[in-house]
């Protein structure tokens, strides 16, 4: 039995209201980092494994971590943020001024439609998220920290209790579904959520934010 925490990333400059240049690029704030710190000390034990994606803000959240435990190993995960925008409409905006796009992504309502360059689309995110499980259910750790982001969190706690078939096709209708399901779910800044998984089956915990000094429950705040 592996115990896995999934994390979300300490709260970045998009989360703050603050322009932005890349998805991938967006670093934390003041906040930010303070909420990384007590995500490391929320540790009673070195985790086996340091899981990050390649955006900058898990990074830099999962920084304190490996400083306390520089002995563990670091991997680089597909489990970044889904950047259903093109890349291009976030330089030099802020997540109220992408909202009219944002809107109207979801509001067409197409699995596969794709932005522009550099956007992937809600299929190719549902597939991304079966990879995820399919890797965790394969690790052979005591404990692993994957830090990740607040909807890829809920796309990949979706697939798992929805049990979608891998390879299956996404409809529309699915796509409704998990709109109304992360609407219906909260994952803060630096909160945690602790699996205990095998082969077969994924045991879910609370989303867990004691650790936190204080924390933002605002589930619009998802870049």
């Amino acid at each position: 039995m592996a115990n896995v925490w999934l994390i979300r990333h300490g709260e970045s400059e998009a989360n703050a209201g603050l322009p932005t240049e890349s998805p991938t690029k967006t670093p934390l704030t003041e906040l930010g980092h303070r909420q990384a710190e007590q995500v490391a000390q929320a540790f009673n034990q070195a985790p086996d494994l340091i899981i990050t994606s390649p955006y900058w803000r898990t990074q830099q959240t999962a920084a304190p971590t490996r400083v306390r435990f520089p002995q563990v190993p670091h991997q680089v995960w597909h489990v970044q943020e889904f950047t259903y925008l093109a890349p291009d409409r976030y330089v030099g905006s802020t997540i109220a001024e992408r909202l009219p796009h944002s809107d109207r992504y979801w509001q067409h309502n197409d699995p596969l439609f794709v932005d522009g360059a550099g956007a992937e689309s809600f299929a190719d995110l549902v597939r991304r998220a079966q990879a995820a499980q399919a890797q965790i259910q394969s690790l052979k750790t005591e404990l692993t920290a994957i830090f990740s982001h607040g909807r890829f969190i809920r796309v990949l706690l979706w697939v798992m209790l929805t049990r979608l078939a891998t390879g299956s096709q996404i409809s529309a209708r699915q796509m409704r579904q998990f709109q109304n399901f992360i609407n219906a779910i909260s994952v803060p800044n630096g909160s945690i959520l602790k699996l205990q998984v095998d082969a077969q089956t994924i045991w879910l915990g609370s989303i867990e934010v004691d650790h936190l000094q204080s924390h933002s429950s605002d589930i619009a705040k998802l870049d």
